[in-house]
């Protein structure tokens, strides 16, 4: 039978044992912890009311026209993720946005700014196996909230609408380095998570700016 002195130290190496797992175990969870879900934003009013005859992930094209859409042409990549970091396959993800002078195709936008006729303005993509998605577009304007008394202005952003049948996401992506940030309501209203809600600049290749935006569904 083993002495009380045995059985305690026994015991005690048993915990320091544990304690051993737990700090490499505790490592990983942190990290998995440390996933900030992509919040979720306004839908906004722009949102097209009849979808264009393209939905491809070029948008600086539109089959049939004369040219390439005017503006400064951007390449938008990254994943969609759950918040274990694990890849979101087959995600559908509907994007819209302003063209380069601040203008939606839309009735309701009453921006005086110039309609883009190359300029698609919405996509319709889905999530590789590996949840990866990318498109081609233009960098979206700013615009005056109201043009009438343009005090307060949206930076540079686009719209998300994200899908993968268990979770849903509506919002936005914005860029670095933007003034306009800092001075939008909707963009500050998000408070401690909004840095989740801004692409990660790449770089130039080919003329083209390159932006990384992973969306991490909660």
């Amino acid at each position: 039978m083993p002495t009380p002195d045995a059985i305690a130290r026994r015991a005690l190496l048993q915990r320091a044992a544990g304690l051993g797992a737990l700090a490499l175990v505790a490592p990983w969870q942190s990290a998995l912890a440390a996933l900030t879900a992509t919040p979720a934003q306004t839908r906004g009013p722009f949102f097209p009311v009849q979808l264009p005859s393209e939905s491809d992930a070029d948008l600086t094209h539109v089959k049939g026209a004369a040219g390439r859409a005017r503006g400064q042409v951007i390449v938008v990549s990254g994943r969609v993720l759950d918040r274990d970091g694990k890849p979101i396959k087959g995600a559908v993800l509907e994007l819209w946005q302003a063209n380069a002078a601040g203008r939606y195709d839309h009735p309701r936008d009453v921006n005086p700014a110039p309609l883009d006729p190359n300029f698609q303005g919405y996509a319709r993509l889905v999530s590789d196996d590996h949840g990866r998605y990318r498109f081609t577009t233009i960098k979206p304007g700013a615009y005056p909230i109201n043009p009438v008394n343009p005090v307060a202005v949206r930076p540079p952003h686009i719209h998300f609408d994200v899908d993968d049948k268990h979770k849903h996401l509506v919002t936005q992506m914005y860029f670095p380095g933007e003034a306009g940030n800092a001075k939008d309501a909707i963009f500050n209203a998000l408070g401690a998570s909004k840095e989740a809600a801004v692409a990660h600049a790449l770089g130039e290749e080919d003329d083209d700016l390159r932006f990384d935006w992973d969306i991490v569904l909660s």
